[in-house]
């Protein structure tokens, strides 16, 4: 199970182990051709310097007395010394030359899917938020489009999450990343002036998109939502908040993070928004959960931007709001697909 820090290993074969034994076999050849010259005789950097001038071929005369022993072993060092080092710039060459056209092929294969993605999320910054927040997007069986400054190795993406290696702040760069056909926009990058760019640029790109952005400043917090950012986030914030919480109240905050993030556990907390497609407009809540969910728990509603918590059972759902719900896995499938008859 992939987890933050994000575990990801490449599958493939490690393209440059030929290399590595090439060069592995050209230092045995140095040392045996050292160790070879010495024992007939040579100094050992004029040894050394033999050895060389032999492998590569560069034609230089001899050192020392040349007797039949010495061109023996000479013709063998050729021989064997030439064939590794042809050998181990062969590997170099094809290594770098077939490395960068597979990557290119790749990144022209991944570019194809991401073309076909509808309704994915895109991630702008791929530091230690970004990668956390990837690696339960991909928990959840979300796709996912990255989009980050630096290069990442495309082999080594799991199902499912894909790369743009660019600026977030351009407007191709979020283009190629599916901007039109995304659900949502996360925006976790480290400055807050190319937070309210990228915010301002993917609203004006995409109305529909629903968009959480990353504070790390309090004034930002007003500007961000003003250029339409739905949620923003203050990391250092919410990490305070949580550490008081555990100091205040250590068991509820285990249990809400259970809850929330162990796929394990039999009960969990969702969303389900009330639609005409489902049936649930003008229900009121005992309506609503009473003859087909009696294990499920309406925890609150959202209406109209604030929550009702607790509901009243003769709360009347209306159109648009926000079901927030505890239940079972099986509980919340059955009312996520429940349908008007």
């Amino acid at each position: 199970m992939l987890g933050p820090p994000y575990r990801m290993r490449s599958a493939r074969r490690d393209p440059w182990v030929r290399f590595r034994i090439g060069v592995a076999f050209l230092g045995l050849v140095l040392i045996g051709g050292t160790v070879g010259y010495t024992l007939l005789g040579l100094e050992p950097f004029d040894a050394v310097y033999q050895t060389v001038i032999t492998v590569s071929t560069v034609g230089y005369r001899e050192i020392g007395e040349v007797d039949r022993q010495y061109e023996a072993f000479t013709i063998f060092l050729i021989l064997f010394g030439t064939g590794t080092v042809l050998y181990t710039l062969g590997v170099l060459l094809e290594t770098l030359f077939e490395g960068q056209l597979d990557d290119q092929f790749r990144r022209q294969r991944m570019q194809r899917k991401i073309d076909e993605l509808t309704d994915h999320v895109i991630v702008c910054g791929y530091g230690q938020v970004g990668r956390s927040i990837v690696a339960e997007m991909h928990r959840a069986g979300k796709a996912v489009v990255i989009v980050d400054r630096q290069e990442l190795d495309v082999g080594e993406l799991p199902d499912g999450v894909f790369i743009v290696a660019g600026e977030a702040t351009e407007d191709e760069v979020l283009k190629e990343a599916g901007l039109q056909r995304a659900s949502t926009l996360v925006v976790a990058l480290d400055s807050d002036a190319d937070t309210l760019f990228v915010a301002l640029t993917a609203r004006t790109g995409n109305d529909a998109l629903f968009i959480v952005a990353r504070a790390n400043g309090g004034g930002v917090v007003d500007k961000l939502e003003r250029v339409g950012v739905d949620r923003v986030v203050n990391p250092h914030e919410i990490g305070g908040s949580r550490m008081a919480a555990m100091v205040l109240q250590p068991e509820v905050t285990d249990f809400l993070d259970v809850v929330m993030h162990d796929r394990e556990l039999e009960v969990r907390m969702a969303e389900i928004e009330a639609t005409l497609q489902t049936g649930y407009v003008g229900k009121t809540v005992i309506e609503l959960l009473t003859p087909n969910q009696p294990s499920t728990t309406l925890v609150a509603v959202r209406r109209h931007g604030r929550f009702i918590t607790n509901p009243p059972g003769d709360l009347e759902i209306e159109i648009g709001d926000m079901l927030i719900v505890l239940g079972t896995d099986d509980h919340i499938r059955a009312m996520t697909a429940h349908r008007a008859g």
